[in-house]
């Protein structure tokens, strides 16, 4: 009997993985730099019909609530990659 791998799963997690490998590079960055404010910017009026209700930053928010890291463990980078991977 073949045995199915669940490549799903494991796909989602990689981006995950990713998303928040980026974003902890990117906040411990000096204030003011470009990809920090690309982060942050929220485009002005409401989004069109069909769109995700949470922005970037908020799902990140979310991974990083999933995975049980705080905001503050970004900071020390090898606990953050430990912790995330």
């Amino acid at each position: 009997m073949k045995q199915k791998l669940n490549v799903t799963k494991y796909l989602l997690d990689d981006t995950k993985t990713k998303q928040l490998q980026s974003y902890g590079r990117v906040q411990r960055m000096g204030e003011g730099r470009l990809p920090e404010e690309v982060i942050k910017w929220r485009p002005p009026g409401r989004r069109k019909l069909g769109r995700t209700k949470l922005t970037g930053t908020e799902r990140i928010k979310e991974i990083v609530g999933e995975k049980g890291l705080l905001e503050e463990d970004r900071n020390d980078r090898r606990n953050w990659r430990k912790n995330i991977i």
